[in-house]
């Protein structure tokens, strides 16, 4: 039996958890069921004619993964590359791509009630990536989709069928 909206397993119903990182002053949060690994960076070996932002591929255990410069393709103020700056790998869909941040923050569970719709703004993010705003306490978190912003066309990724 289900007590003041907690399921059986102690969760609040209808939370999802979010890795959250940032890029240069912002902090953005991603579906946790997405990620599959976090790593420290490593340079990657640089692919001829591919944009900016996608900074080479890495081979991870056998698998040729496409590493996304997230601060590039936001086009933050600076991409610095130190100590903090981590790959976080993601399986999407059958297909395995990396994204480089600043720094990883942490995972934070958030009820739907937390969560309000994106204001209708023009950013360099498309706003059908865009969730909605996670608000903690006084942290507000930007919630990407981020399946759909990695198989958007401008990434140059290939398609990322099912």
């Amino acid at each position: 039996m289900s007590v003041m909206g907690k399921s059986a397993e102690g969760k609040l119903s209808g939370a999802r958890e979010y890795l959250t990182f940032r890029l240069d002053q912002e902090e953005y949060g991603i579906d946790i069921l997405k990620v599959q690994e976090i790593r420290g960076y490593e340079a990657p070996t640089r692919i001829a004619n591919a944009p900016d932002f996608i900074k080479g591929v890495v081979n991870l255990r056998g698998t040729i993964v496409p590493i996304v410069d997230m601060r590039l393709k936001f086009n933050c103020s600076q991409a610095e590359y130190n100590t903090f700056t981590v790959v976080i790998i993601l399986n999407l869909r059958h297909r395995v791509v990396g994204i480089v941040v600043d720094s990883v923050s942490d995972v934070m569970e958030l009820s739907s009630e937390s969560i309000r719709p994106a204001p209708d703004i023009d950013s360099v993010i498309d706003n059908s990536c865009i969730l909605g705003l996670g608000s903690v306490g006084d942290r507000m978190l930007i919630l990407l989709d981020i399946e759909k912003l990695m198989s958007s066309t401008d990434m140059g990724l290939v398609s990322m069928g099912d």
